[in-house]
Order: C-alpha cells, then structure tokens, then sequence
C-alpha cells in the first residue's frame, strides 16, 4: 500500500516580490523627500504651538468689522479688480485663439508651427500671474494696466491649451465633407470646427473669467491695481477692522462671480 504524497498548500499574495520592493523604494523616497524639506524650510516648533492663539488674537483685532470703509477704501478697488479681470480675459482670447488654432495638429498640420505655438503655451502657464504682474509693473509702473496685462498673459497659455485640445478633439466626419466640396480653409474652420468647439470654447473663457476675478484680488499686493492694494495698505498700517472689510468684499465677489458663471453656463451651454 503506497503512502500518499504530501498536498503543497498555495499561499496567494497580493504582489509578487518585485511589486513589494518597488512599493517600498516608492515610500522610502516619500519619506525622505517629506524629511528633507521639512529640515529645508525650517519649521520651528515653537511657532505651531502657540498658532492657535495667534489666530484668535488676529480675528479679535478685526472685529468688529470696518463696513464704513467700504464706500471710501473698497469700492472704487473692487470694481477696479472686475475691469481687470474682464479685461485682462477678453484680450487673453485674442491672443490665445490664434495660438491654440496652430497648436492643433489636425488644423495646421505643421510641426514646426505646433511645437512654437505649445513653446508659447506652455511660456505662458509656467509664469505666475504674480511674476507676470512684477514684470509689467516695473515696465508700465504701478497701475492697472501692468494687472491687466499680468492676466492676459497668465490666461494665455490656459485657455490656447484647452481650445487648441478640443479643436483636436473635433468630429473630423464634417471636416472630411467640407474638404470633399473644395471649401477653403476658413470655410472648414468657420463651419466645420466651430460649430463642435463652441461650447467648449465658452465654457473656458467663462471658467477663466473666473479665476482671474480671483488671481486679479492679489495682483495689488505687488502694485498690479486692483482690492489688492487696499489690502496691503491696511495691512501696513496694521488696521486690522479694515481688512477685515476687504477680505468680506473679496469672499463676497468670489462668491458672486461663481453665481453668475453658473448661471450664464447654464443659459449659454
């Protein structure tokens, strides 16, 4: 009577040796990187300690809320910061929709052209609008003009990218019957592209419009114009009621702009 060989058991796991040693490569990395930049900017403990009760003391200072500073060191600011944003986006989609049609390979099919027109595109988004404001303040001086353009300039390389992306997204069945009847170029970009685009295109000038209300806030922390430098102002005179007045105003217009961008979405789309 023969005895019977032993059942090997299978033992299931989830990763196979080489996917758990590269999962902890991937978490030793994690943790140094986290490591070194904590040692890098130089976090002092002490400071985080007593975080909360500096914040009670900066938020006691700042109330009651400034509301008569509104009519005399806001209003002009705000509205302001709307023209430059408004502005600062129109001028944004004339310069970006010529970009965004010769970085689309399916509309100029030329490399050379596309790769300058995505060079410029991408110029455009690695600059903060911050930078920019910096740039056009030390040229132009002080003002909103040198916001404005900050805006137009950041929002370039925005809105090129996502209308250059969907115009390569375009049905090409439209395209392919256009070219089949002899219709030229512009015949094929007005009623062959456009048609397919224009929802998109309008939801990212919209969606654009609304951040640059936001980034158009800040721009006079550096002189760009703009609710931006009533801040900085009370700020410096540490008027602490007052800037509360001015961030109220800043939340509230934020808030405001998200409304009517829905709302017009909603109508337009």
């Amino acid at each position: 009577m023969s005895a019977t060989a032993p059942v090997a058991t299978r033992v299931w796991q989830r990763f196979t040796p080489r996917e758990r040693f590269r999962r902890f490569v991937i978490y030793l990395v994690m943790v140094v990187a986290i490591v070194q930049s904590a040692r890098m900017v130089e976090i002092i403990p002490e400071f985080l300690y007593d975080a909360p009760q500096q914040v009670q003391d900066l938020l006691t200072r700042m109330w009651p809320i400034a509301w008569s500073h509104y009519p005399e060191g806001v209003h002009e600011a705000l509205v302001e910061t709307i023209h430059i944003a408004s502005l600062g986006t129109i001028l944004s989609i004339l310069m970006a929709v010529p970009v965004g049609l010769m970085a689309a390979n399916n509309v100029v099919p030329n490399r050379t052209v596309n790769y300058l027109a995505k060079l410029i595109l991408v110029s455009s988004r690695s600059v903060n609008s911050l930078i920019w404001a910096l740039l056009f303040v030390a040229v132009f001086g002080p003002g909103a003009l040198a916001g404005t353009l900050a805006i137009a300039f950041r929002s370039v390389g925005f809105v090129g990218k996502l209308f250059g992306e969907a115009l390569e997204e375009a049905n090409r069945g439209t395209i392919e019957a256009l070219e089949a009847s002899g219709a030229p170029w512009f015949s094929r970009l007005l009623w062959g592209y456009w048609p397919q685009v224009k929802p998109a295109f309008w939801s990212i000038a919209l969606f654009r419009w609304d951040i640059n209300v936001r980034e158009s806030a800040v721009l006079g922390l550096v002189g760009a114009g703009g609710i931006g430098m009533a801040l900085d102002t009370a700020m410096n005179l540490f008027q602490w009621p007052r800037v509360a007045m001015v961030l109220f105003a800043i939340f509230a217009v934020v808030v405001i702009a998200e409304i009517v961008v829905t709302q017009i979405r909603k109508r337009i789309l």
